[in-house]
């Protein structure tokens, strides 16, 4: 078996925590950002490896939101 076989299942607790996100956050991430996730029944469940490599492939970024008076403005 791979090491990734082996992994243990982490809870939203535990994906929270790894990420320093609220849970709300984190569903979003599930349906909008294709966050890697398993629902067993009414539970979410994570590998953190495959998280990391989410994260790692900059699928985690997010659109800057128009409105937003902190983004950089663009020099005309």
């Amino acid at each position: 078996m791979s090491e990734a076989e082996l992994e243990n299942w982490v809870t939203m607790k535990e994906a929270q925590t790894h990420l320093g996100v609220r849970r709300e956050t984190i569903t979003k991430w599930i349906t909008t950002h294709n966050l890697p996730a398993y629902k067993v029944g009414r539970v979410w469940k994570f590998k953190l490896s495959e998280i990391d490599e989410w994260v790692r492939t900059g699928q985690a970024a997010e659109e800057p939101h128009p409105n937003n008076p902190h983004e950089p403005k663009e020099e005309r």
